[in-house]
């Protein structure tokens, strides 16, 4: 098949996945459902992509797996940490400023563009599976790698962290949460731009270097870190003093006391 026709395959399927995931969120009373579903919509893309691709196998196989372990392993983390949970704080805003109908302000801001967003920013997966496996694959492969040990890592970190109730209002700073205020978003973006250089074997897969450029504005910029860290300094105490010390993106050594931010 060729890749336009996957192109709209793919589009297809993204539309199927959050039609689905936007009744099962109306039936629960609950919109986080989208935030599990946003790894796993990665996922099917790739997976319907796999089936549809005439590539090398090899780079088939990289640009599904890939994409595949990180969108489960994601949608499993964000399962259990909103499970038992109220209602995302976020999508009670939505709602609450809804003007006409709620459900329908909700599928226009939050679920259409996360669709448009997912199928955009997988266009490197879809490319790279119609191209050849060439060296610049193997730097993607360690850039996915050092991508998905910083998010994962640094999720367990927190995770276990919050779960102590001894550390209620209090800052994570140890870890990888010692060198940046965020390893799992810079995990996340060097997850893509590692899958952007495993497309880089064609000039077509380079010509969709917006993709990653895209995901990562939205976590340095976005809807990630500036959002979180609007919560943190209103509900944490000694955040702004970890922020004066503490890298806001990129991992680099904590700055001494005093230093300028």
């Amino acid at each position: 098949m060729s890749l336009l026709l996957n192109l709209a395959a793919t589009l297809v399927a993204v539309v199927v996945v959050l039609a689905i995931t936007f009744a099962i969120s109306v039936r629960r009373g609950k919109f986080d459902t989208i935030d599990t579903v946003w790894g796993l919509g990665f996922a099917v893309i790739a997976i319907v992509t796999f089936a549809l691709s005439t590539g090398d196998l090899a780079v088939r196989l990289v640009a599904t797996v890939l994409p595949v372990v990180w969108g489960v392993r994601l949608a499993v983390h964000l399962h259990r940490r909103n499970r038992g949970k109220p209602e995302d704080r976020r999508y009670v805003k939505i709602l609450a400023d809804a003007k006409g109908s709620p459900l329908a302000h909700m599928a226009r801001v939050v679920f259409l563009p996360q669709g448009a967003i997912m199928w955009f920013v997988s266009l490197p997966v879809q490319v790279a599976q119609y191209s050849t496996f060439g060296p610049i694959a193997y730097a993607g492969i360690a850039v996915w790698l050092t991508g998905f040990v910083f998010e994962s890592v640094g999720d367990w970190q927190l995770s276990r962290f919050s779960a102590d109730p001894a550390n209620k209002g209090t800052v994570l700073d140890t870890g990888l949460w010692r060198y940046t205020r965020h390893p799992n978003y810079f995990g996340d973006a060097c997850v893509w731009w590692g899958l952007y250089l495993v497309a880089c074997s064609s000039w077509l897969g380079a010509a969709t270097v917006l993709s990653p450029v895209l995901m990562t504005f939205m976590l340095a910029k976005g809807t990630g870190k500036p959002l979180t860290e609007k919560h943190l300094s209103s509900s944490r105490p000694g955040y702004a003093d970890y922020v004066a010390r503490t890298s806001g993106f990129f991992p680099l050594p904590p700055r001494k006391r005093g230093a300028p931010a």
